[in-house]
Protein backbone atom coordinates (compact mmCIF):
# COMPACT_ATOMS: atom_id res chain seq x y z
CA UNK A 1 0.00 0.00 0.00
CA UNK A 2 2.74 2.44 0.52
CA UNK A 3 4.46 1.63 -2.37
CA UNK A 4 1.03 2.82 -4.29
CA UNK A 5 0.82 5.88 -2.21
CA UNK A 6 4.08 6.59 -2.91
CA UNK A 7 3.46 5.68 -7.18
CA UNK A 8 0.41 7.92 -7.05
CA UNK A 9 1.74 10.99 -5.28
CA UNK A 10 4.75 10.69 -8.06
CA UNK A 11 2.13 10.54 -10.69
CA UNK A 12 0.24 13.68 -9.23
CA UNK A 13 3.60 15.64 -9.12
CA UNK A 14 4.47 14.47 -12.99
CA UNK A 15 0.49 15.54 -14.15
CA UNK A 16 0.90 18.31 -12.19
CA UNK A 17 4.62 19.60 -13.64
CA UNK A 18 6.19 22.82 -12.16
CA UNK A 19 2.92 24.81 -11.58
CA UNK A 20 4.20 27.42 -9.87
CA UNK A 21 7.39 28.03 -12.14
CA UNK A 22 5.34 27.64 -14.87
CA UNK A 23 2.02 29.56 -13.95
CA UNK A 24 1.15 32.02 -16.95
CA UNK A 25 3.54 30.61 -19.43
CA UNK A 26 3.68 29.83 -22.02
CA UNK A 27 2.64 33.56 -23.05
CA UNK A 28 2.21 35.43 -26.38
CA UNK A 29 2.91 39.41 -27.13
CA UNK A 30 2.27 40.92 -30.17
CA UNK A 31 4.80 43.38 -31.31
CA UNK A 32 4.99 46.22 -33.86
CA UNK A 33 4.58 44.14 -36.74
CA UNK A 34 1.70 42.47 -35.29
CA UNK A 35 2.96 39.17 -34.47
CA UNK A 36 1.75 37.20 -31.80
CA UNK A 37 5.34 35.87 -30.77
CA UNK A 38 5.14 33.32 -28.11
CA UNK A 39 7.69 33.27 -24.79
CA UNK A 40 7.67 29.89 -23.50
CA UNK A 41 9.00 31.06 -19.74
CA UNK A 42 10.33 34.07 -17.85
CA UNK A 43 13.63 35.12 -20.27
CA UNK A 44 16.64 34.92 -17.99
CA UNK A 45 19.33 35.83 -21.14
CA UNK A 46 17.73 38.29 -23.12
CA UNK A 47 19.61 40.31 -25.69
CA UNK A 48 18.60 43.92 -26.06
CA UNK A 49 19.30 45.83 -29.29
CA UNK A 50 18.87 49.65 -29.31
CA UNK A 51 19.25 51.91 -25.99
CA UNK A 52 16.11 52.70 -25.30
CA UNK A 53 15.31 49.03 -25.70
CA UNK A 54 17.73 48.54 -22.85
CA UNK A 55 16.83 51.40 -20.53
CA UNK A 56 12.99 50.26 -20.66
CA UNK A 57 14.31 46.61 -19.37
CA UNK A 58 16.67 47.97 -16.61
CA UNK A 59 13.52 50.56 -15.51
CA UNK A 60 11.16 47.35 -14.96
CA UNK A 61 14.10 45.05 -13.27
CA UNK A 62 15.05 43.28 -15.61
CA UNK A 63 18.47 44.43 -16.44
CA UNK A 64 20.16 41.47 -14.99
CA UNK A 65 18.64 39.18 -17.04
CA UNK A 66 20.12 40.96 -20.14
CA UNK A 67 23.14 38.74 -21.43
CA UNK A 68 23.63 41.64 -24.94
CA UNK A 69 23.61 44.84 -25.95
CA UNK A 70 24.36 46.81 -29.31
CA UNK A 71 27.60 48.61 -29.75
CA UNK A 72 26.12 52.14 -29.47
CA UNK A 73 24.29 51.79 -25.92
CA UNK A 74 25.48 54.15 -23.52
CA UNK A 75 22.92 53.62 -20.18
CA UNK A 76 22.44 52.24 -17.70
CA UNK A 77 26.80 52.21 -17.33
CA UNK A 78 26.89 49.45 -14.58
CA UNK A 79 24.94 47.55 -16.95
CA UNK A 80 26.63 48.41 -20.30
CA UNK A 81 29.86 47.87 -18.47
CA UNK A 82 29.16 43.78 -17.96
CA UNK A 83 27.66 42.92 -21.16
CA UNK A 84 28.62 41.17 -24.40
CA UNK A 85 27.58 43.22 -27.70
CA UNK A 86 26.70 41.51 -30.73
CA UNK A 87 26.86 44.19 -33.32
CA UNK A 88 26.14 48.11 -34.27
CA UNK A 89 25.79 49.92 -37.28
CA UNK A 90 27.28 47.44 -39.59
CA UNK A 91 25.55 44.42 -38.64
CA UNK A 92 24.05 41.79 -35.94
CA UNK A 93 24.93 38.04 -35.91
CA UNK A 94 22.91 35.32 -35.08
CA UNK A 95 25.12 33.38 -34.48
CA UNK A 96 26.62 35.68 -31.39
CA UNK A 97 22.92 35.58 -30.08
CA UNK A 98 22.45 31.84 -30.30
CA UNK A 99 25.74 31.21 -28.80
CA UNK A 100 24.87 33.62 -25.68
CA UNK A 101 21.74 30.97 -25.72
CA UNK A 102 19.63 34.08 -25.77
CA UNK A 103 16.04 32.77 -24.55
CA UNK A 104 14.63 36.71 -26.20
CA UNK A 105 15.76 39.63 -28.43
CA UNK A 106 14.26 42.74 -28.45
CA UNK A 107 14.69 44.99 -31.15
CA UNK A 108 13.97 47.76 -32.84
CA UNK A 109 13.44 48.62 -36.61
CA UNK A 110 15.50 52.24 -36.11
CA UNK A 111 18.71 49.61 -36.27
CA UNK A 112 17.41 48.47 -40.07
CA UNK A 113 19.81 45.39 -39.75
CA UNK A 114 18.21 44.34 -36.92
CA UNK A 115 15.14 44.14 -38.60
CA UNK A 116 17.17 41.80 -40.81
CA UNK A 117 17.25 39.27 -37.49
CA UNK A 118 13.68 38.48 -36.90
CA UNK A 119 13.45 35.14 -39.19
CA UNK A 120 16.34 33.82 -38.86
CA UNK A 121 16.55 33.96 -34.85
CA UNK A 122 12.73 32.25 -35.58
CA UNK A 123 14.08 29.65 -37.47
CA UNK A 124 16.44 28.71 -34.09
CA UNK A 125 13.62 29.18 -31.96
CA UNK A 126 14.56 32.19 -30.51
CA UNK A 127 12.28 34.88 -29.78
CA UNK A 128 12.11 37.98 -31.31
CA UNK A 129 10.16 41.03 -30.23
CA UNK A 130 9.98 43.94 -32.13
CA UNK A 131 8.98 47.65 -30.74
CA UNK A 132 8.44 50.70 -32.09
CA UNK A 133 8.20 54.57 -30.31
CA UNK A 134 6.68 56.81 -32.60
CA UNK A 135 5.02 59.04 -29.94
CA UNK A 136 5.48 59.25 -26.05
CA UNK A 137 2.53 56.82 -25.32
CA UNK A 138 3.75 54.27 -27.16
CA UNK A 139 6.81 54.57 -24.85
CA UNK A 140 4.77 53.95 -22.05
CA UNK A 141 2.50 51.12 -24.03
CA UNK A 142 6.23 48.97 -24.74
CA UNK A 143 7.04 49.50 -21.40
CA UNK A 144 4.28 47.32 -20.10
CA UNK A 145 4.70 45.06 -23.16
CA UNK A 146 8.06 44.25 -22.05
CA UNK A 147 6.62 43.78 -18.61
CA UNK A 148 4.48 41.52 -20.23
CA UNK A 149 7.53 39.60 -21.75
CA UNK A 150 9.50 39.29 -18.82
CA UNK A 151 6.90 38.34 -16.16
CA UNK A 152 7.65 41.95 -14.69
CA UNK A 153 3.81 43.17 -15.13
CA UNK A 154 3.59 45.00 -11.71
CA UNK A 155 7.27 46.79 -11.74
CA UNK A 156 5.82 48.02 -15.68
CA UNK A 157 2.70 49.46 -14.72
CA UNK A 158 4.85 51.41 -11.89
CA UNK A 159 6.87 53.09 -14.28
CA UNK A 160 4.52 53.80 -17.08
CA UNK A 161 1.88 55.10 -14.78
CA UNK A 162 4.71 57.47 -12.93
CA UNK A 163 5.66 58.25 -16.31
CA UNK A 164 2.05 59.60 -17.10
CA UNK A 165 1.54 61.31 -13.85
CA UNK A 166 4.54 63.56 -14.24
CA UNK A 167 3.67 64.66 -17.54
CA UNK A 168 0.39 65.14 -16.39
CA UNK A 169 1.87 67.33 -13.77
CA UNK A 170 3.74 69.22 -16.27
CA UNK A 171 0.87 69.92 -18.26
CA UNK A 172 -1.19 70.77 -14.78
CA UNK A 173 1.50 73.34 -13.92
CA UNK A 174 1.81 74.93 -17.43
CA UNK A 175 -1.46 75.34 -18.09
CA UNK A 176 -2.04 79.01 -19.34
CA UNK A 177 1.31 79.34 -20.09
CA UNK A 178 1.92 80.65 -23.87
CA UNK A 179 4.03 77.97 -25.36
CA UNK A 180 7.42 79.55 -26.46
CA UNK A 181 8.54 78.91 -29.96
CA UNK A 182 11.41 76.80 -30.23
CA UNK A 183 14.12 75.75 -32.71
CA UNK A 184 15.56 72.15 -31.47
CA UNK A 185 18.18 70.66 -33.59
CA UNK A 186 18.98 67.41 -33.58
CA UNK A 187 22.30 67.08 -35.50
CA UNK A 188 23.81 68.93 -38.43
CA UNK A 189 25.79 67.90 -41.46
CA UNK A 190 28.93 69.28 -43.46
CA UNK A 191 26.93 71.00 -46.15
CA UNK A 192 25.32 73.51 -43.68
CA UNK A 193 21.70 71.37 -43.10
CA UNK A 194 20.44 70.86 -40.11
CA UNK A 195 18.28 68.24 -38.60
CA UNK A 196 14.92 69.04 -36.06
CA UNK A 197 12.34 67.31 -34.32
CA UNK A 198 9.51 66.84 -36.67
CA UNK A 199 5.97 67.21 -34.86
CA UNK A 200 4.34 63.91 -34.25
CA UNK A 201 6.98 61.80 -32.77
CA UNK A 202 8.05 61.47 -29.36
CA UNK A 203 10.04 64.56 -29.49
CA UNK A 204 7.13 66.29 -30.40
CA UNK A 205 5.10 65.69 -27.42
CA UNK A 206 8.16 65.90 -25.25
CA UNK A 207 8.20 69.55 -26.25
CA UNK A 208 4.70 70.04 -26.36
CA UNK A 209 4.69 68.77 -22.71
CA UNK A 210 7.40 70.97 -21.52
CA UNK A 211 5.78 74.22 -22.96
CA UNK A 212 6.82 74.74 -25.80
CA UNK A 213 5.75 74.66 -29.49
CA UNK A 214 8.49 73.66 -32.75
CA UNK A 215 8.58 76.80 -35.00
CA UNK A 216 8.47 73.71 -37.58
CA UNK A 217 5.25 72.72 -36.27
CA UNK A 218 3.33 70.88 -38.79
CA UNK A 219 5.87 69.97 -41.57
CA UNK A 220 4.86 65.70 -41.58
CA UNK A 221 8.47 65.57 -43.86
CA UNK A 222 11.95 64.40 -42.83
CA UNK A 223 13.16 67.08 -40.24
CA UNK A 224 15.71 68.78 -42.55
CA UNK A 225 15.85 72.44 -42.49
CA UNK A 226 18.19 74.69 -43.86
CA UNK A 227 19.91 77.86 -41.89
CA UNK A 228 17.82 80.15 -43.95
CA UNK A 229 14.32 78.68 -42.82
CA UNK A 230 15.59 78.57 -39.24
CA UNK A 231 16.36 82.91 -39.99
CA UNK A 232 12.98 83.15 -41.57
CA UNK A 233 11.15 81.75 -38.75
CA UNK A 234 12.75 83.27 -35.76
CA UNK A 235 12.46 81.26 -32.66
CA UNK A 236 12.42 82.74 -29.50
CA UNK A 237 14.41 79.98 -28.21
CA UNK A 238 17.16 77.77 -29.33
CA UNK A 239 18.32 74.31 -27.95
CA UNK A 240 20.81 72.22 -29.42
CA UNK A 241 20.75 68.28 -28.53
CA UNK A 242 24.02 67.78 -27.84
CA UNK A 243 27.45 69.16 -25.70
CA UNK A 244 27.12 73.21 -24.70
CA UNK A 245 30.71 73.24 -26.68
CA UNK A 246 28.91 73.26 -30.08
CA UNK A 247 26.76 76.16 -28.90
CA UNK A 248 29.24 79.36 -29.82
CA UNK A 249 29.53 77.76 -33.42
CA UNK A 250 25.92 77.84 -33.50
CA UNK A 251 25.09 81.29 -32.57
CA UNK A 252 27.95 82.48 -35.43
CA UNK A 253 26.17 80.61 -38.21
CA UNK A 254 26.09 83.14 -40.75
CA UNK A 255 22.89 85.31 -40.81
CA UNK A 256 21.96 83.72 -37.47
CA UNK A 257 22.76 86.65 -35.07
CA UNK A 258 19.30 88.71 -36.59
CA UNK A 259 17.79 85.25 -35.56
CA UNK A 260 15.47 86.39 -31.97
CA UNK A 261 16.98 83.68 -29.58
CA UNK A 262 20.58 84.62 -30.57
CA UNK A 263 20.04 88.48 -30.19
CA UNK A 264 19.02 87.92 -26.53
CA UNK A 265 21.39 84.85 -25.44
CA UNK A 266 18.92 82.30 -25.29
CA UNK A 267 20.68 79.21 -27.01
CA UNK A 268 21.32 76.02 -24.53
CA UNK A 269 22.42 72.72 -25.16
CA UNK A 270 20.55 70.25 -23.89
CA UNK A 271 21.36 66.56 -22.91
CA UNK A 272 20.79 64.53 -25.96
CA UNK A 273 19.99 61.35 -24.42
CA UNK A 274 17.11 62.58 -22.16
CA UNK A 275 15.40 63.63 -25.47
CA UNK A 276 16.22 61.24 -28.13
CA UNK A 277 16.26 58.39 -26.79
CA UNK A 278 12.66 56.86 -26.42
CA UNK A 279 13.07 54.99 -22.76
CA UNK A 280 12.09 56.06 -19.62
CA UNK A 281 14.13 58.86 -19.55
CA UNK A 282 12.26 61.33 -21.54
CA UNK A 283 10.26 62.60 -19.02
CA UNK A 284 13.12 64.10 -17.44
CA UNK A 285 14.15 65.28 -20.84
CA UNK A 286 10.60 66.99 -20.79
CA UNK A 287 10.94 68.28 -17.31
CA UNK A 288 14.48 69.76 -18.48
CA UNK A 289 13.09 71.63 -20.96
CA UNK A 290 10.14 73.10 -19.35
CA UNK A 291 12.80 74.36 -16.62
CA UNK A 292 14.53 76.10 -20.07
CA UNK A 293 11.73 77.34 -21.03
CA UNK A 294 9.39 78.22 -18.22
CA UNK A 295 11.95 79.21 -15.66
CA UNK A 296 9.62 81.28 -13.80
CA UNK A 297 7.28 78.26 -12.87
CA UNK A 298 10.05 76.89 -10.98
CA UNK A 299 11.02 79.88 -8.44
CA UNK A 300 10.10 80.01 -5.44
CA UNK A 301 6.39 80.63 -5.53
CA UNK A 302 6.27 79.35 -9.22
CA UNK A 303 3.61 76.82 -10.86
CA UNK A 304 6.18 73.30 -11.28
CA UNK A 305 7.61 71.70 -8.28
CA UNK A 306 8.13 69.02 -9.19
CA UNK A 307 8.33 65.69 -7.79
CA UNK A 308 10.69 65.14 -5.33
CA UNK A 309 13.84 62.89 -6.68
CA UNK A 310 13.00 59.98 -4.13
CA UNK A 311 9.52 59.72 -5.45
CA UNK A 312 10.21 59.64 -9.05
Amino acid sequence: MRTIGLLLILFTCIAAGPVAAAEGWPRQVTDALGRRVTIPAPPRRIVAIFSSNVEMLAAIGAGPDIVAIEAWTRWPPDLVARTARVGGRLGFSVEAIARLDADLVVMTPARQAAAGLVDPLGRIGIPALVLTHDRLADIQANIRRLGRATGREAAADAVADRMGARIAHLGACLEGRPPVPVYLETGSDERGAAFTIRDATYTGDILRAAGGVSVFAGRDRLGRVSGEAVWRADPDRILIAGPPARVPALMQRPGWEGIRAVRAGRVDAVNRALLLIPGPRVVEGAEMLARLLHPEAFTAGGSCIMAAEGDR
